[in-house]
C-alpha cells in the first residue's frame, strides 16, 4: 500500500535540460590550409631552387679557369639571394615565419671588391646548400601530403604540423642572416657613415670660420698696415691711429684663432682633463652651472674628447633654448661606461627628432656606440644621459 502524498508538499522541480556539447572546432582552421598549401608548393620550389643551385655552381666553377668563369658564379649567387628572398616571403606568408632580411653586399672596390665580396658571401652560400637539400624533402612533404589530403584526411592536420614545423627549422637555420655578425656589420657600416658625414661637416664648418673670421681680418689688417705704411711719412699721426687700429685688429684675429682651436680640441683637455675642461665650458654659459665630475682615471682622449663636445654642445642648447635659471653637469663612470649627465630647470620640450641638434648628436654618439636619451617634458625639468664606451688611456698618454 501506498502513502498518500502530502498536498501541501512541493512537486519536484523537473529535470533540468542537457548541457549544451561544446561547438565543435573546425579540424582544418586557416594556418592548418596554409601549412599545407606550403607544403604541396614544396615540390615545385624545391626543383626550381635546385636546378639553378646545381647548373649555376657548376657552370661557375667548371669555368673557373677561363676569364668568365667567377664572374658567372659571383652572378649566380646573387640570384640565390633573389631565390632566398622568395623563399623567405612564402614561409613568412604561408608558416608565419618571421625572418629579417640580410643586409645588403657592400658596394666598393670597384669590379673585383664586388666578385669577391659576392664569392664570400655566406647568405648566398647558404641558399645554395638550401636550394640542394630541398629537392628530395620536397618531394617527400608533397608526396604524404597529397596521398593524406585524399585517403589520410583525420591525420592530414598532425601530418601538416610536424612537415611545417620541420620547414620552420630548415628556413631558420639557412636562410636567415648571420645573426648577431650580420646585424652588427650593418651597424657599423650605418656608423661609418655617420662618422664620415659628421667629419666632412666639421671640415666645412672650420674652413667655413676661418675663411669669414680670422682670415678676412688678417687680410683687412694687412691693407691697413700697408697704407699705414704709406701715410708713415707725410701723416705720421694718421699712420700711428691706423697702426693702433691695426694692433686691435691682431687681438681680435687671435681671440678667434684661439675660438676656433678650442673647437676643434681645446688645450686646457689635453693638459688638465674633463673636469678643468667641463669647467671651462660651464662658465661661458649664460646660466650657472654646477660641474661634478668623478672619475679615477681620465679616459682615452677619443673618448676624452667626444665627453667634452657632448657636453659643450648640450650647454650650448641650455643657453639659447632651455631659458633656465640654472644647470649641473656630472660625468661618472659605470663599470665599461663612461657616463654624463646634463640637467637643467628651464622650460622642457626637447626632442631628438625632428632633425634637430640633439638628433645629430645622437647619431654621432651612436657611431662610437653611445647612446642619447632625452626625458624633457613640457615645463621641464631637462634631464639628458649620454653613454659612452669607456676604454682606458694609453700609457704614457
Amino acid at each position: 500500500m501506498t502513502a498518500d502524498r502530502d498536498p501541501a508538499a512541493p512537486l519536484s522541480a523537473p529535470p533540468s535540460p542537457p548541457a549544451a556539447a561544446p561547438r565543435p572546432r573546425p579540424a582544418y582552421g586557416k594556418e592548418t590550409w596554409r601549412e599545407i598549401a606550403h607544403l604541396l608548393t614544396n615540390l615545385f620550389t624545391a626543383l626550381v631552387g635546385f636546378v639553378y643551385a646545381v647548373v649555376s655552381v657548376a657552370l661557375g666553377a667548371g669555368l673557373a679557369v677561363t676569364v668568365i668563369g667567377l664572374p658567372l658564379l659571383a652572378l649566380g649567387l646573387g640570384g640565390a639571394r633573389g631565390i632566398g628572398r622568395a623563399e623567405r616571403a612564402r614561409a613568412r606568408r604561408l608558416l608565419g615565419v618571421e625572418i629579417a632580411e640580410p643586409s645588403a653586399l657592400p658596394r666598393r672596390g670597384g669590379f673585383f671588391g664586388w666578385l669577391w665580396a659576392s664569392l664570400k658571401d655566406p647568405v648566398a652560400w647558404r641558399t645554395q646548400l638550401y636550394g640542394l637539400l630541398r629537392l628530395p624533402w620536397g618531394v617527400v612533404t608533397f608526396s604524404v601530403t597529397l596521398v593524406s589530403l585524399i585517403v589520410l584526411w583525420p591525420v592530414l592536420p598532425y601530418v601538416a604540423r610536424g612537415f611545417a614545423n620541420a620547414d620552420r627549422l630548415m628556413v631558420r637555420g639557412l636562410l636567415s642572416p648571420s645573426d648577431e655578425l650580420e646585424r652588427r656589420i650593418a651597424e657599423l657600416e650605418s656608423d661609418r657613415g655617420v662618422v664620415v658625414d659628421t667629419a666632412a661637416a666639421d671640415l666645412r664648418r672650420i674652413e667655413r670660420d676661418l675663411h669669414d673670421g680670422a682670415q678676412a681680418r688678417l687680410v683687412a689688417l694687412a691693407m691697413g698696415l700697408g697704407l699705414a705704411k704709406e701715410k708713415l711719412l707725410e701723416d705720421p699721426e694718421t699712420a700711428a691711429a691706423m697702426v693702433d687700429e691695426a694692433h686691435g685688429e691682431v687681438k681680435l684675429a687671435l681671440q678667434e684663432l684661439r675660438d676656433l682651436a678650442r673647437g676643434i680640441h681645446p688645450a686646457v683637455l689635453t693638459d688638465r682633463g674633463l673636469d678643468a675642461a667641463l669647467s671651462s665650458v660651464a662658465s661661458r654659459c649664460t646660466v650657472p652651472v654646477k660641474v661634478a665630475v668623478d672619475l679615477a682615471e681620465r679616459p682615452a682622449e677619443a673618448i676624452e674628447g667626444i665627453a667634452y663636445f657632448t657636453v659643450s654642445e648640450l650647454l650650448q642648447n641650455v643657453s639659447k633654448h632651455a631659458r633656465a635659471r640654472g644647470a649641473s653637469v656630472e660625468v661618472w663612470r659605470s663599470g665599461d661606461r663612461l657616463m654624463l649627465q646634463v640637467r637643467d630647470d628651464g622650460v622642457g620640450g626637447a626632442r631628438t627628432d625632428g632633425g634637430t641638434g640633439l638628433a645629430g648628436l645622437g647619431e654621432r654618439l651612436g657611431a662610437v656606440d653611445g647612446l642619447l636619451l632625452v626625458d624633457s617634458p613640457a615645463g621641464g625639468p631637462t634631464v639628458i644621459t649620454a653613454e659612452l664606451p669607456w676604454r682606458a688611456r694609453a700609457a704614457g698618454a
